[in-house]
């Protein structure tokens, strides 16, 4: 315990005042608490008093269940073993009793069992007032047995149960009705109310039309009880099983109508499942018209109504034919965007059909479309051949293309119509595979087609420059498929060949050079010119007879008009250039199998590039250009049969010099190892490799000569780079020359004097280790004040 904190010093006569009445108070509070213990040990307690300590508290027990709901289970067992036993009395016990006893317990029974929840709900039992309901419902249905077992023999037994269901949902809903508190009678009436008509339609031996019919009916009834029954929508146990069996019933008879239309043979056979297809689309719009949030029951509707008026069409038309039918059924469902009149949900529901039926319509006849294009293919295995190609007839069929011309046309609407750029996007490539593979279709004469489609993609090339920004590259990409397909069928022959690519490379340059489309585009046409530029250039190397490696110099043309053109391309001038590059690369591949022709390739290429990096923004083709020139010389070499290494390296070392002296005289402070190391380098490393395996004198002697030359020229001039390679070049040499009389000297040599001259050089080195440590400073320094 921490001390008390210091007092001020007070007087001896008050000090001693304070200490008394303390000490008076302690007393008193003493007394007090003596007298409180002795009252309390005079109380009648049977136990002891002591010490109070805090025993540990014993854990709650946990309550594995509620009181509620242990009285639910109950009530549920109970109600359960009340259900048995009527059963069992019933299907078991009952042949002991006479007609009359019969009919007195069951009335009875039930009768006491309709009217205890009555009492129970006035006393305040409503878990055991609904326990009670669900077996007195259970007894009107063996009662409704035993009506059937006793009188009802002789009737049918699926009439009698629609009969039976009927009056037993009527009786529910009318102690529903009287006893307001119980929430199972109605669910219940509800769920058998499902049964009547159903059941009756199978006891009349009506057809599967009939049945669905009678579903529907039973459908729509849910339906109007959910929708318009007042209070029936607010009780979420009753309006639950009712909205589900509509549903549910609804789909099947929609299921049933399609199932038989499908399978009718001819239009009145179909007559009527379209009927019935057509009552359930009604009832789908008059809920979403009902319910505001019921959007998917207009979407079904729309469907299922399109469905219904072109059923009986489909076995008079061909496939292809009746998907043309169906989409212009459906189109009419698109303007429901613009119809205010009707409720959101039936607007958006009537619209999202129709545009689903419009694109399942459309993917078939693209990919009809596609497929008759993707035929084409097979002209690259024969081109310019004397008899072209068989051409495949099968495919996609006027239909088709009456099916994508629709479909664009209502996107386009729809684009006019709609703040979005999907539709126009839509339209813009339906209406070009339509109007693109047209021409194909009905079977026109070749020159015909591709003027056809060549106007089709001119045509898109031009709505890429003007139109919307989504719909403007969609037709960009439209436009390019269209140009390359159509090039690969102009392969047929040569005049179209020349024809097709000249027209289709001026489309695309003027493309490029109109100011007014967006850079992408214009980039892109720009690219495409310079592919069918070269595409011109390969056609007049075959048709001039040429072997496919000689085609590398008519292609050359182009990379050259490009660098030529340069900064006049303006902003399209990257894109043109990569092409042009890339078409230059393929020239490079078709002359590698041809060593000589290579080389003038390889020097003709590098001429383009050192062109190009005459101006300023291309310096960096320098190099590609110094790489080029370095490979043509080497590929001449080598074709040559030339195997010294110095022809190979001394005009890289000339052409690397001279760059050095340029630089070093724009810029005196740039080091000689930039300027002269890499050219230096280039030649006297491998020749000096090629000497030291040579044998003869001539090529140590000029390498010696060589080096000594770079060496007093280093020194004279004072730059680093030349003296050291050169003076380390010369020792090289040097030390080659005399390796062989270093050896023999030897082996003259008694074994024991290297030793010994070894260890005399090291004492000599130790000794003199200072002074050595400062003439190397004094080089070191030399060296340094070297260019």
């Amino acid at each position: 315990m921490a001390p008390p904190p210091p007092v001020p010093p007070l007087p001896p006569d008050r000090e001693l005042a304070l200490i008394d009445r303390e000490l008076a108070q302690l007393d008193a509070r003493r007394l007090y608490l003596l007298a409180r213990r002795d009252w309390l040990l005079r109380l009648p307690a049977p136990h002891a008093w002591g010490p109070v300590t805090s025993a540990p508290s014993a854990p709650a027990r946990a309550k594995e269940a509620s009181a509620p709901g242990a009285q639910n289970v109950l009530l549920t067992l109970g109600a359960v073993l009340l259900a048995v036993a009527a059963l069992a009395f019933t299907l078991v016990s009952w042949g002991s009793l006479g007609i009359a006893g019969r009919g007195a317990v069951l009335a009875v029974v039930t009768a006491a069992a309709l009217g205890a929840p009555a009492v129970l709900l006035r006393r305040g039992l409503r878990s055991t007032a609904e326990s009670v309901a669900a077996v007195a419902l259970l007894l009107t249905v063996l009662d409704a047995y035993a009506v059937y077992a006793v009188t009802a023999t002789g009737v049918d037994a699926t009439a009698y149960a629609a009969g039976a269901a009927a009056v037993l949902a009527a009786l529910w809903a009318g102690y529903a009705r009287v006893l307001p508190g119980l929430v199972v009678p109605l669910p219940a009436a509800v769920l058998t109310a499902q049964l009547p008509l159903p059941l009756a339609a199978v006891a009349s031996g009506a057809g599967p039309v009939g049945v669905g019919w009678a579903v529907l009916a039973t459908a729509a009834l849910d339906a109007s009880l959910v929708l318009l029954v007042p209070g029936v929508r607010a009780r979420v146990s009753a309006s639950a099983p009712a909205a589900v069996s509509a549903a549910v019933l609804a789909s099947g008879a929609l299921l049933t109508g399609l199932a038989q239309m499908v399978s009718a043979g001819s239009a009145a056979a179909a007559a009527g499942p379209a009927l019935l297809v057509a009552g359930c689309a009604a009832l789908g719009v008059a809920v979403a018209w009902r319910e505001p949030s019921a959007t998917a029951a207009a979407v079904v509707g729309g469907l299922a109504g399109v469905a219904a008026l072109g059923g009986p069409a489909r076995p008079e038309l061909s496939r292809d034919w009746t998907v043309v039918a169906v989409l212009l059924l459906a189109l009419p469902l698109l303007a429901a965007v613009r119809a205010t009149a009707l409720p959101v949900a039936v607007r958006r529901g009537l619209a999202r059909a129709g545009a689903g039926v419009a694109a399942l319509a459309s993917l078939s006849a693209l990919a009809a479309a596609l497929g008759s294009l993707g035929l084409r293919v097979g002209v690259l295995g024969e081109v310019w051949a004397a008899t072209p190609p068989p051409r495949e007839t099968d495919g996609a069929g006027p239909a088709a293309m009456v099916t994508l011309l629709v479909a664009a046309g209502a996107a386009g609407w729809l684009a006019r119509v709609l703040p979005r750029p999907e539709p126009g996007v839509i339209a813009v490539v339906l209406g070009w595979a339509g109007l693109f593979s047209a021409p194909l279709v009905c079977g026109l004469p070749v020159a015909a087609v591709l003027a056809a489609q060549l106007v089709a993609t001119a045509a898109a090339g031009v709505c890429a420059l003007g139109i919307g920004r989504g719909p403007r590259y969609a037709a960009a990409v439209c436009a390019t498929v269209g140009a390359l397909n159509v090039s690969v069928a102009a392969l047929d022959g040569r005049t179209a060949t020349f024809v097709v690519f000249a027209l289709l490379g001026a489309g695309c340059a003027a493309g490029a050079a109109h100011k007014g489309g967006a850079l992408p585009v214009r980039a892109g046409a720009a690219a495409l010119a310079v592919v069918y530029a070269a595409g011109v250039a390969a056609a007049l190397g075959a048709l001039w007879g040429l072997a496919v490696s000689w085609w590398a110099l008519p292609l050359l043309a182009v990379p050259a008009a490009v660098a030529t053109a340069g900064p006049r391309l303006g902003r399209v001038r990257l894109s043109t250039e990569v092409a042009a590059a890339v078409v230059g690369a393929v020239a490079l591949l078709l002359a590698a199998r041809e060593p000589a022709l290579a080389a003038l390739v390889c020097a003709l290429a590098g001429v383009v590039c050192a062109g190009a990096a005459v101006r300023a923004e291309r310096r960096g083709l320098g190099w590609a250009a110094g790489v080029l020139f370095v490979a043509a010389t080497w590929i001449r070499l080598s074709a040559s049969g030339v195997q010294v290494p110095e022809a190979y390296t001394l005009p890289v070392t000339a052409a690397a010099l001279a760059v050095g002296f340029l630089r070093r005289r724009r810029d005196a402070r740039a080091s000689s190892w930039a300027a002269y190391g890499p050219g230096l380098g280039a030649t006297l490393l491998p020749s000096l490799i090629a000497a030291w395996g040579d044998a003869h004198w001539l090529r140590p002697l000029l390498l010696g000569l060589a080096a000594l030359a770079v060496t007093l020229l280093g020194a004279h001039r004072r730059l680093q780079a030349p003296l050291l390679l050169g003076g380390a070049a010369l020792a090289a040499v040097a030390v080659h020359e005399l390796a062989p009389y270093v050896v023999q000297v030897v082996d003259a040599l008694p074994r024991w004097l290297p030793p010994a001259l070894a260890g005399l050089l090291l004492l000599v080195v130790g000794a003199t280790y200072e002074k050595r440590l400062r003439d190397a400073r004094r080089l070191r320094a030399a060296l340094g004040r070297l260019g």
